[in-house]
């Protein structure tokens, strides 16, 4: 199969392309680096010509609000449009679990409304919602410390190697669309603050469990990154072992 990967370039894209050519598929690694565009729309058509399949592992470069929801909806637009000039049959699309949990996220918003565009876009689709994966964890910890400590809301986490989202992402986009969405977590649930702890390790600064920090600039509901229980598919790595292999 032919498959383009529009982020192919980035942490989780990197991770597809490699496991779709290992197994004897025809993997583009599409970006703007690559000279293809989603925003703009340079470079689509001619990357998703011949395309079984499009995978999207974009990311918004700015978090704001406004700057999160120009960006998934003009590129998730131009990729719809270009596919179904081309006649992709399969758009795949990474999201977050729990996304419309957290309406006072602007950037989490964006994420939804990615999916509603996709959901009426008319080309077959398939949506994988990943919890937030092991590889953030540290990235969360310094955008939440203030001071000496890391302020970290005290709800659930179920977080998931960033392999075993790829691994998912592979299967999906080689199997045939389904128009529906699939979810897919880590093995173990934690308490927020524990998990950054953990990771912290040594580090000398306090994580402190603090109801009044945010996710994403909203408030963090106990079950508001956590898959409803028995509804998503779990990943094959455990914390620790991701740790120990790092």
């Amino acid at each position: 199969m032919r498959i383009v990967v529009i982020g192919g370039t980035g942490v989780i894209g990197a991770k597809v392309v490699t496991r779709l050519r290992a197994e004897g598929h025809g993997a583009v690694a599409a970006s703007p680096g690559t000279g293809v565009d989603s925003i703009t729309g340079a470079g689509l058509d001619d990357a998703l010509t011949g395309a079984d399949a499009v995978v999207d592992v974009t990311n918004s470069p700015a978090w704001g609000d406004e700057e999160a929801r120009r960006f998934f909806t003009t590129s998730t637009r131009n990729l719809l449009d270009a596919a179904r000039r081309a006649g992709v049959r399969h758009h795949v699309a990474l999201t977050i679990v729990g996304a419309e949990r957290l309406p006072g996220s602007g950037y989490l918003r964006a994420k939804v409304a990615q999916e509603e565009l996709i959901k009426e876009g008319g080309v077959p689709y398939t949506i994988v919602r990943a919890t937030q994966f092991f590889e953030f964890i540290a990235g969360i910890a310094q955008s939440s410390t203030v001071g000496t400590e890391v302020r970290i809301p005290p709800a659930r986490f179920q977080p998931v190697a960033a392999d075993d989202v790829a691994a998912v992402l592979v299967e999906v986009a080689t199997g045939p669309a389904t128009n529906q969405t699939v979810q897919v977590a880590g093995p173990e649930v934690f308490g927020f603050p524990e998990i950054v702890a953990r990771e912290l390790g040594d580090d000398p600064r306090t994580v402190v469990a603090d109801p009044d920090a945010g996710y994403f600039g909203a408030e963090l509901p106990d079950d508001g990154l956590i898959p409803v229980p028995g509804t998503a598919r779990l990943g094959a790595t455990d914390y620790a072992t991701w740790a120990a292999k790092r």
